[in-house]
Parts: structure tokens; C-alpha cells; sequence
């Protein structure tokens, strides 16, 4: 098979995987182009109501093919930070469901997830230095943003791959489970993720992505919803909300 991005709807969850075993799923420019459209597709399917990005078998993705970088290492720099953009920019939430190697585009790509749950024994690394390459600025400062100037500037000086462990505790990932523990854990959280109010969701990651003068806005589409009304009477009645506010492509704006 062709290296690609594969996807699928189950249950209101998307899930695209990064597949490309022969090179532990690096991203061809191709893939990178492929990203962003196939994130307006999902991002406009009433169906989807959260996402998780994923590599193929053992690894998450160990960065872009090098053969990219053979004739414009600017260009691929480029379409990486789209498909970042895209990513980081998806209106519901998204996971990053990661397993061996989060390298260099890898990294990106994870880092533009809301969310990123890890399994022990993978290995993050954001590689520039060893290559000569001027990290975007947008990438360094979601990382900072994540880690913290210290821990940013030990990945970017350095080079060097730091564990789950580490990763845990530098605010990298979220939660790290233990071998075979990880499709689970996504699966049950995801059912979470959809249960709850997309209405809530979309302004909560909005203020979190740095958009913070659109309170009038959120208050009118509240009051113009009936997601409060069901969530208080669910609570009252104790039963599952049924919420109906869904996102639509004027509803979520990330430029500050």
C-alpha cells in the first residue's frame, strides 16, 4: 500500500492514521497536502464530534520522509506547518493516540493536538538541530506552550528523544498507559469526548487557543441553544444529556 492517511467515522469518532510502515510512518509531502482537506471533511461531517490521529502498528510517525527534504527543505517545512495549522485548528477536539516513535513532523503533529495520550515505551524527539533547520516560529511556540521555555529549549538545542516518563512530566503527553492499555483507554475517553456538549467544547478550545474577545459571541449562541436547559435537566432527572448544538464552519475561529 502506498504511504497515505487513512480514516474512518466509527461511532462519532474519527480516527486518521498515518501509514507509512516502511519508513515508521514519516510523511511524505503528499501526506502533508493531504492533511488539510481531508481535516475540512471531517470538520464538516455532523457525524464527527471529536478526532484521534494515529500512526500505523508500533510507531506514531518518525517525522518527514527525508527524501522530502532532498530538494526544498523549505517547501516541506511549508506543508508541515499547514497540516500543523489544520490540525490545531480542527473544531472538536482531537487526540493524538501515540506509540513508539513522536519524531520531528511526528512531534508537530501531536503538539497540534488538543489531547495526546502515550503508551510506555515511546520516544519523543524535536529534531531540528540535527538537520539545520530553523523551527517555525508558530511550532515553537505551541511547543513552549506545552512544555515551558525550559523543556522547549532542551528539545530544540539538543535534538535528543526523551521517554514516556519524561515526556509525562514535562506537560508533553496527558496520560501514559501501559502496553496494550492504550486503544482502550482512547476508545472510553472518546466515548466521553462525544457525550458532552459540543457547544462547550468549541468555545472552551477557542479561549485555550488563544481567541479570548469572542465572549459576546459564545453567550449568543448559549442563548440560542438548548444544550443548558438539557444539561441542567439531565442533571436534575439523572439521566444522559442529549445535547444538539453542533459546530458549523462560522462557529469557531482560532486568529487571534
Amino acid at each position: 500500500m502506498e504511504p497515505q492517511l487513512l480514516h474512518g467515522v466509527t461511532d462519532s469518532v474519527a480516527t486518521v492514521v498515518v501509514h507509512h510502515p516502511a519508513k515508521r510512518n514519516a510523511m511524505t509531502a503528499a501526506m502533508w497536502r493531504a492533511l488539510p482537506p481531508l481535516l475540512d471533511t471531517l470538520a464538516a461531517d455532523p457525524d464527527v464530534r471529536a478526532l484521534v490521529l494515529t500512526g500505523e502498528g508500533g510507531t506514531f510517525c518518525a517525522g518527514a520522509d527525508i527524501s522530502t527534504l532532498r530538494g526544498s527543505p523549505q517547501e516541506a517545512q511549508r506543508l508541515a506547518v499547514q497540516a500543523e495549522e489544520a490540525l490545531a485548528a480542527f473544531p472538536k477536539p482531537t487526540l493524538a493516540a501515540i506509540r513508539g516513535h513522536c519524531v520531528g513532523g511526528g512531534s508537530q503533529l501531536a503538539a497540534a493536538c488538543d489531547l495526546r495520550f502515550a503508551e510506555e515505551g515511546a520516544l519523543f524527539g524535536v529534531t531540528p538541530a540535527k538537520l539545520g533547520i530553523v523551527y517555525p516560529a508558530s511550532s515553537t511556540r505551541r511547543l513552549v506552550s506545552l512544555v515551558g521555555p525550559a523543556a522547549a529549549k532542551y528539545l530544540l538545542f539538543s535534538g535528543e528523544l526523551i521517554d514516556s516518563a519524561r515526556a509525562l512530566a514535562t506537560g508533553l503527553v496527558d496520560e501514559v498507559l501501559p502496553a496494550g492499555g492504550l486503544a482502550p483507554r482512547v476508545a472510553g475517553f472518546t466515548r466521553v469526548l462525544v457525550s458532552r456538549s459540543q457547544l462547550t467544547q468549541a468555545a472552551a478550545k477557542e479561549f485555550a487557543n488563544g481567541r479570548t474577545d469572542r465572549d459576546t459571541y459564545w453567550a449568543g449562541q448559549a442563548g440560542g441553544s438548548e444544550d443548558t436547559a438539557e444539561g441542567v435537566g439531565a442533571f436534575l432527572e439523572r439521566r444522559q444529556p442529549r445535547f444538539t448544538w453542533t459546530v458549523t464552519d462560522q462557529s469557531v475561529s482560532y486568529e487571534p
